[in-house]
C-alpha cells in the first residue's frame, strides 16, 4: 500500500496536512461559537479522523468522497441553525468581551433576596390576576428550548417581571426563563403535556407541565382567571396559597421536595 508521504514530496505533504488539520480546526472553532451541540462535535471528530486516515493512506477516491460528505454535513448543520449563525456574524466577539461587575449580571447572588423578589412579583401578579409562567433552570440546560423566545439577559427584578407579563406587552405571551438571577429569555413557548389530569387547567399549566417532564426545572404558573399560583415540577402540578408560596418555592429550588 502506498502512503501519502511515499508518493508526495515532503514539503507538499506537510502543507497538505497542515491545511487539512487547519480546516477541521476552524470547523471546531465555528461550531463551538455558533451551535454548541455534542452531536456536532462527534460528527466533526469522526469526519476529521476518517478524512485524515484516507489522506495518510493515499486513498484518493475515498478522501474526495469523505471531504464531499463533510462539506454537505456542515452545510446542512449551518442552514438548520441560521438564527445562531446570524447572531454570531452580527457580534462574533460577544462571548469574549471583558466582564464588568458594573454592567454584567452577578453570578454569585443573594439567594434570600432573589427568592423574596420572585415572591413579590408572583404575589403581585396573582393579586392582579395577570397570567404568567416563570421557569427556573437548574441542572438541565434549556438552551434549545429558549431558541423560540426573545433574548432578554437582564437582572431579575419584580418590576421587570410584572412589566413583561402585563397584558398588551409584546412579551406577555409565553414563559420567562430564568437562570441564576438573570432573565435569559421571554415569550418562550413549550410543548404542552399530553398527560390527562383532573381539574380545569389552561394552556399555561399544560405548557408548564410539559417543560417539567423533560427537565429538572421549577416552573411557577399564575392563572389569569383565578390568580391561583401553581408549581410544575417533575411532571407534577401543585397549587399553593400566598402564605406558603415562599416556603414551597425555596424547597423546590433547593431540592427539598424533589423525589
Amino acid at each position: 500500500m502506498n502512503f501519502a508521504w511515499d508518493v508526495m514530496p515532503l514539503a507538499a505533504f506537510i502543507v497538505s496536512l497542515v491545511l487539512l488539520l487547519g480546516m477541521y480546526g476552524f470547523l471546531f472553532f465555528m461550531y463551538s461559537k455558533i451551535i454548541k451541540r455534542t452531536a456536532g462535535y462527534l460528527f466533526i471528530s469522526i469526519s476529521c479522523g476518517s478524512v485524515l486516515t484516507a489522506f495518510l493512506l493515499n486513498l484518493n477516491y475515498v478522501f474526495i468522497m469523505l471531504i464531499g460528505m463533510s462539506v454537505v454535513g456542515v452545510t446542512i448543520s449551518l442552514f438548520t441553525n441560521l438564527g445562531d449563525v446570524r447572531q454570531f456574524l452580527a457580534n462574533p466577539f460577544k462571548g469574549s468581551r471583558i466582564k464588568s461587575g458594573k454592567f454584567e449580571v452577578e453570578k454569585i447572588y443573594n439567594r434570600e433576596l432573589f427568592y423574596k423578589t420572585i415572591e413579590k412579583a408572583t404575589l403581585a401578579l396573582s393579586k392582579s390576576r395577570i397570567g404568567a409562567i416563570m421557569t427556573f433552570e437548574k441542572n438541565t440546560s434549556l438552551a434549545d428550548v429558549i431558541k423560540n423566545g426573545v433574548a432578554v439577559k437582564a437582572p431579575v427584578t419584580a418590576e421587570l417581571l410584572m412589566t413583561i407579563f402585563y397584558p398588551g406587552t409584546r412579551l406577555h405571551d409565553g414563559a420567562v426563563v430564568i437562570h441564576g438571577n438573570e432573565i435569559v429569555a421571554a415569550s418562550v413557548f413549550y410543548t404542552p403535556t399530553t398527560k390527562p389530569f383532573a381539574g380545569k387547567y389552561g394552556s399555561r399549566h399544560r405548557a408548564a407541565l410539559g417543560i417539567s417532564e423533560i427537565s429538572d426545572s421549577v416552573t411557577i404558573v399564575v392563572s389569569e382567571e383565578t390568580g391561583r399560583i401553581s408549581f410544575a415540577v417533575n411532571g407534577n402540578l401543585e397549587s399553593v396559597d400566598q402564605e406558603n408560596f415562599l416556603r414551597v418555592f425555596e424547597n423546590y429550588m433547593d431540592g427539598v421536595n424533589e423525589e
